[in-house]
């Protein structure tokens, strides 16, 4: 499949591409510029759209957040031990 490039620089994306991307009208896509020259194009997915994708048994509470934030950060900048 190939498309021409405008005087503007657009290209249309072919339509094999776009079902296989389910891109509709108004979607976004981002472009993948690899260290071997080859270049990705895929949708960018709203973050809304991320949502449930992980089951849980259970959800965590705001404390419970807090608490695992702090000892992240805790371990994470913990000075290290003297000899």
């Amino acid at each position: 499949m190939e498309s021409a490039i405008t005087s503007k620089g657009q290209a249309t994306i072919p339509k094999a591409i776009r079902e296989h991307l389910h891109l509709k009208p108004g979607d976004r896509v981002k472009f993948f510029l690899h260290p071997n020259g080859t270049v990705f194009l895929l949708p960018k997915i709203p973050v809304s759209a991320l949502r449930g994708i992980v089951k849980s048994s259970r959800r965590a509470t705001l404390e419970e957040m807090d608490e695992a934030i702090a000892a992240g950060i805790t371990e994470r900048y913990r000075a290290p031990a003297r000899k």
